[in-house]
């Protein structure tokens, strides 16, 4: 059911986010229209598994690192799929994924490379970061455990590690230093972004605590963890991830485990509150990602059973859940929104306003967004400056399909569909789930999607590319015809 569809029938229908179930509020907020971007998707590499993010290294602009969720990462060089793993921690990730689950939220799911990582000068040279979740060895608890004493079944982590000094494309398996580490009783709303800012400092998003309306064994009362400053669950977080020792001359204090730095401007010093902090008020900010010209930090905070939402995160900000999902109050006692309130309570943040709208949506258009990235590159003029992104599904169970491309403008709060005029009715085919976005060195996007579970076969990597003008494809095949008569020519010349 797409938005022209939607329309015409009046009503918005959903039947939950990711691994949140249940029915949804009529809400009526304006479906997403077509737009007048049209773009070609090129798949650069098929058969992964859930491809879910992809980046390219400092000073890179050959070759995209793509992370699978399965716990392999990935080179593509030049477009092409290269053979073999950068890295693979398929034995790291932990639990084992579930092969009849397509909506596991555990795995490899963050990638950050540090800004000296081409620098020989810097000691974050040929040093990356990796978040995925692990088992949690006997006798070493997490960094920060479920609150609540919970039982924890599992923790995510932040790794580092160095590339190879024999090979400049592989990971040194070997070179694996914790960083940090959280416990978690829920499998789902684990975040997974990790990225550098333009301060230097790495941050990253982690989800509530997982579960329904912020609630659960894991999760404080009152009020729920996203609200409450004594732990990192549901909030952005921000760190200097470098091993201390190589960062003597830093003003920021070490952190508690002596792996890490906690920035000394971070807004949240007081007895009691965890001094990673950032900002506040997140129920699962799976993606998020830095414009490369204006530096602002963008985020897609997934819902529950009716908004979704995109977030300018500020220092020190509060943005809502789960007093708020969207610009709409929330109820955590039903798990439903009540009324639409922007502005109120005080001290909230809402997203994104612009002067035409804001960039939220109902589940009449989806059901678990996908962050992207504000577009920068050079292939897609009219697309500069907008914000690219997703959407998990259009439809849930059984089983989850239809995925959707989105761009917003961060100026006039609106949101519009893609064009993808060369799949049959515009949308993507074979059920295609839209898991993740990548930009490589140039500002090109990709965006990653699959139709099997984590460790399946389905995955593509799609490169976001213009459509050619008609009269470019005219040219083109003229050009090929010419290629024919003039290689005919030759083969009917005599020796």
């Amino acid at each position: 059911m797409h938005s022209t569809h939607r329309a015409a029938v009046g009503l918005v229908l959903t039947i939950g986010s990711v691994l949140c179930h249940g029915p949804a509020l009529a809400i009526p907020l304006t479906p997403i229209p077509k737009g007048d971007i049209a773009i070609r998707l090129e798949p650069i590499a098929t058969g992964l598994a859930a491809p879910a993010y992809a980046i390219s290294a400092p000073g890179d602009l050959a070759r995209l690192f793509v992370v699978e969720q399965s716990g392999l990462l990935r080179v593509i060089d030049g477009g092409v799929l290269q053979p073999g793993n950068a890295l693979d921690i398929r034995s790291l990730v932990s639990p084992p994924l579930n092969p009849a689950n397509a909506n596991d939220e555990r795995g490899f799911l963050g990638l950050a490379f540090s800004p000296g990582f081409d620098d020989p000068a810097s000691h974050g040279y040929r040093t990356l970061y990796t978040y995925n979740s692990q088992a949690i060895p006997s006798g070493t608890p997490p960094t920060y455990a479920a609150p609540n004493g919970a039982v924890q079944n599992y923790r995510n982590v932040i790794n580092e590690w160095k590339m190879s000094a024999a090979n400049p494309l592989v990971v040194d398996p070997d070179s694996r230093r914790e960083v940090i580490s959280f416990g978690k009783n829920a499998g789902n709303h684990n975040g997974g972004t990790i990225a550098f800012g333009p301060d230097g400092y790495l941050y990253l998003g982690l989800g509530d605590g997982g579960n329904a309306n912020d609630v659960g064994p894991s999760h404080i009362e009152p009020g729920g963890n996203a609200q409450n400053l004594s732990t990192p669950l549901g909030k952005m977080l921000r760190i200097d991830p470098a091993d201390p020792a190589l960062t003597a001359t830093s003003v920021d204090p070490v952190s508690g485990n002596g792996q890490y730095r906690i920035p000394a401007t971070n807004p949240f010093q007081a007895a009691g509150q965890v001094k990673e902090t950032y900002a506040l008020g997140f129920r699962n900010p799976y993606r998020f990602s830095f414009d490369t010209l204006s530096g602002d930090l963008i985020v897609a905070d997934v819902g529950q059973r009716t908004i979704e939402e995109i977030n300018r995160v500020v220092l020190g900000g509060n943005y809502g859940w789960a007093v708020k999902e969207g610009d709409f109050l929330f109820d955590r006692a039903t798990g439903q929104v009540t009324v639409r309130s922007p502005g109120d309570p005080a001290g909230l943040i809402d997203p994104i306003k612009g002067t035409l709208g804001t960039l939220q949506y109902d589940h009449g258009d989806g059901i678990s967004i996908t962050g992207g990235f504000v577009y920068r590159g050079n292939d897609i003029p009219e697309l500069v400056g907008k914000y690219v992104f997703g959407d998990l599904a259009l439809r849930n169970l059984p089983p989850r399909v239809d995925g959707r491309l989105f761009y917003a403008d961060l100026a006039t709060g609106e949101i519009e569909e893609f064009l993808l005029p060369q799949f049959a009715n515009g949308v993507l085919p074979d059920g295609l789930t839209v898991h993740g976005f990548g930009q490589d060195g140039t500002g090109e996007l990709y965006a990653l999607v699959t139709n099997t579970p984590a460790n399946g076969t389905g995955g593509i990597v799609y490169r976001i590319a213009p459509v050619p003008e008609p009269s470019t494809v005219v040219l083109m095949l003229l050009g090929v015809a010419g290629l024919g008569v003039r290689a005919h020519r030759r083969r009917g010349r005599p020796a």
